[in-house]
């Protein structure tokens, strides 16, 4: 770890977790030593389509519409 608190992770660990150049990272504490990264959209992904159906048709058109 450098003076700055910075880490370079070896390219062979990034490709084995499937994580590439402007990925976004939520970083944890995970104990004594260990630091766990995941990938944002992973962690917002499973939500993706959830309220599908659940707002009528047009129904945000109308909401901006009220905003402005």
């Amino acid at each position: 770890m450098s003076a700055k608190n910075q880490i370079t992770i070896p390219v062979a660990a990034l490709r084995r977790a499937g994580l590439k150049p402007g990925d976004e990272l939520r970083v944890e504490a995970a104990g004594a030593g260990r630091i766990v990264l995941t990938r944002v959209e992973e962690a917002l992904g499973g939500y993706a389509g959830r309220l599908t159906g659940v707002y009528p048709k047009g129904s945000l058109k109308k909401l901006r519409r009220e905003w402005r």
